[in-house]
């Protein structure tokens, strides 16, 4: 493991860029982005216009280590390059950002109120592929609409997935996302606190994970995972709301940073000229730092 990669996750100000739309959400990303489905045919043209995108986002100067911490990455993503290095390469040493990779295949059908991850039997391969590649760490994203059996489920499978991505020396961010339209959203995010301090303390001395979280309805509701000696870092995920509010959510939560995908590249257009999309970028990088400096 890289030792001042380690130190700049668990250490370092700014946040995590989440750049990781995979297969399923990639025509909404793009769709934002002003790129229509009638644009492209098929899934490799698809992948070659998001990559342009995000090589566009990473490329841009106002995209820097001095107030991104780490981005996110699709397995596809990792799998290119960008001028002429491999993504994780280029973002480590041309921008001192430190590469993760998205590991999960998707959501299986909600069962008792929550989703848990597809099977992924191809993991140990990947995980390999990354090692080799540069990456430090992984994501892994649940979901969850209630509390109930269906939250127990998702925070066991999350962390026995973790404990595999840990044998390989890989840190995991477990995300088991809380539906931000629950009806019981309060009550889920109580039981996943305590799900997840059950776990992190079962972990050995010197295994740390990182964990993203939805921002919850009660201020520091994470405080005691964010100083738990097992956990590197607890990141946020914008999860559908708006860059403002996600913003103004986050601020209120100490130790908390940000690790925003729609709310990153809200207002981002292929349309925009080279000056205007990185002002854009640059005004959606700062509020987002400024947040996660709480």
């Amino acid at each position: 493991m890289n030792a001042d990669q380690y130190q700049k996750m668990g250490k370092g100000a700014g946040f995590v860029a989440a750049l990781d739309q995979s297969g399923g959400s990639t025509p909404k990303a793009l769709k934002l982005y002003g790129i229509g489905e009638n644009e492209y045919a098929g899934d490799e043209q698809m992948f070659e216009l998001v990559h342009e995108m995000r090589t566009r986002i990473i490329t841009s100067p106002s995209f820097d280590g001095n107030r991104i911490l780490a981005a996110i990455l699709f397995e596809n993503t990792m799998d290119r390059t960008i001028e002429g290095r491999p993504t994780a390469d280029y973002l480590w040493a041309v921008k001192q950002v430190v590469p993760i990779l998205k590991v999960d295949k998707g959501l299986a059908d909600e069962v008792d109120g929550a989703k848990v991850m597809k099977p992924m039997p191809n993991l140990d391969d990947l995980l390999s592929r990354a090692v080799a590649n540069g990456i430090f760490g992984t994501k892994m994203r649940s979901f969850i609409t209630l509390p109930g059996k269906g939250l127990d489920a998702v925070v066991e499978q999350q962390f026995e997935v973790a404990r595999q991505i840990l044998g390989h020396g890989l840190i995991p961010i477990v995300e088991p996302e809380v539906d931000i339209k629950s009806p019981r959203k309060a009550e889920a995010e109580e039981q996943l606190n305590a799900g997840i301090l059950d776990e992190v303390g079962k972990l050995d001395d010197g295994q740390v994970v990182m964990l993203k979280l939805t921002l919850p309805e009660t201020e520091n509701l994470y405080e005691e995972l964010v100083g738990h000696p097992n956990v590197l870092r607890v990141l946020a995920l914008s999860g559908g709301y708006s860059r403002d509010e996600a913003c103004a959510r986050l601020a209120r939560n100490n130790g908390v940073i940000a690790s925003f995908s729609r709310a990153l590249t809200e207002g981002l257009t292929a349309q925009q000229s080279s000056a205007e999309f990185d002002a854009m970028l640059d005004k959606s990088i700062a509020e987002i730092a400024s947040a996660s400096a709480t």
